[in-house]
């Protein structure tokens, strides 16, 4: 069967890619059935069978925040060559996913490949909108640190914006930095929230402006501080386009506990699926697959994780399908767009939720 890799990342149409993905994901759910004791405990509680899995939106799913509470492995201990942990305020459990090495190579070719789809092949220069201290372990990772490391992949001349010390915004950094690449376009990353935190309001009260020259931010994470703020995302745009100039802005959507598929907004504000990966949109009272354009909670698949069972998801996020192979961009596949997080109340009253915990 032909390789994801040698697929275009967003050329087949739904109907196709759905052909090439099922196929691999009933094989995954086979793979860590076998692999993890309790993956293979919790499909026999819930009755999973291989005759169950006859579309997409039948493939098993497993609650995202399981991962905060149990350690799931599909392949020997002794292979795992890094450890990604959730982002999580203080004090909350946080996931711990462990990538053995094909796992781990699959995410870099997985997110080079979505990147050079929307960005060329061309290596540009990249600033960080962080702090060097955010990769003090490279086997172990924060979410953070992660994504930091896989998009480094499509940058040269990496530099970090933010001291170390109180990750305040080093300005002799960035003029540096700016100076060094004058006249060429250059790639801006960071988290959505310290992009806001410590470029754009940190500019505004010194009241300076930088020419970034054509350049691209890619941001991702972070909206739920920014929406408490009343910043969405026309605000964090129209501010990132004052203070430097930048118009080509992308979000991304993707998680710790599902390595390498990130959806990344195009210039119509969609998200995009790659090759790799599908979303199904679930009612949040019965689980019940909802249609194109109705809101409810994300399930992510994706044919990626090898080392644990991750390749089918259920989230804590809401989010709707925009559209299937109609996006103006000219990309195939499905689109999303992501509306926030699940409420206290609403997880409270997911029945079949608590079914799947008891099962655990």
């Amino acid at each position: 069967m032909t390789h994801w890799r040698e697929l275009p990342v967003f050329g087949l149409s739904q109907p196709d890619k759905e052909t090439y993905l099922l196929p691999e994901l009933q094989r995954l759910t086979r793979f860590h059935r076998d692999g993890c004791p309790m993956y293979s405990a919790i499909l026999e509680a819930r009755a999973v069978h291989d005759r169950n899995q006859d579309a997409m939106d039948s493939i098993p799913f497993l609650p995202v925040r399981l991962f905060k509470t149990l350690e799931l492995l599909s392949v020997d201990r002794k292979t795992i060559v890094k450890t990604v942990t959730s982002s999580g305020s203080t004090g909350q459990q946080v996931s711990r996913i462990h990538l053995d090495k094909e796992t781990a190579t699959n995410q870099i070719h997985a997110l080079v490949r979505i990147l050079q789809a929307f960005f060329g092949v061309q290596r540009l220069p990249m600033l960080i909108v962080d702090s060097p201290n955010v990769l003090t372990d490279r086997n172990s990772f924060t979410a953070r640190g992660a994504a930091i490391m896989g998009f480094q992949n499509m940058g040269r001349d990496p530099t970090y914006l933010l001291r170390n010390d109180d990750n305040s915004i080093d300005l002799d950094v960035l003029r540096s930095f700016l100076h060094r690449h004058d006249g060429t376009p250059k790639l801006v990353f960071g988290f959505t929230s310290i992009v806001w935190q410590h470029l754009v309001i940190e500019l505004s009260k010194q009241g300076c402006e930088f020419d970034f020259f054509d350049s691209i931010l890619i941001h991702g994470g972070g909206w739920k501080k920014l929406h408490s703020m009343s910043v969405d995302d026309s605000v964090f745009k129209e501010a990132i386009e004052e203070f430097t100039g930048i118009r080509r802005i992308h979000d991304y959507y993707g998680m710790a506990e599902q390595v390498g598929s990130i959806f990344v907004e195009c210039e119509h504000g969609r998200l995009h699926v790659p090759i790799f990966a599908d979303v199904v949109i679930r009612d949040a009272k019965d689980w019940s697959v909802l249609p194109i354009g109705e809101l409810g909670v994300i399930q992510v698949l994706s044919i990626l994780p090898l080392s644990y069972p991750g390749h089918s998801l259920l989230t804590e996020d809401l989010g709707l399908i925009s559209g299937v192979d109609d996006c103006p961009c000219g990309r195939l596949g499905k689109t999303l767009k992501v509306r926030g997080r699940l409420t206290h109340a609403e997880q409270r009253g997911c029945s079949d939720s608590n079914s799947l915990w008891n099962a655990v």
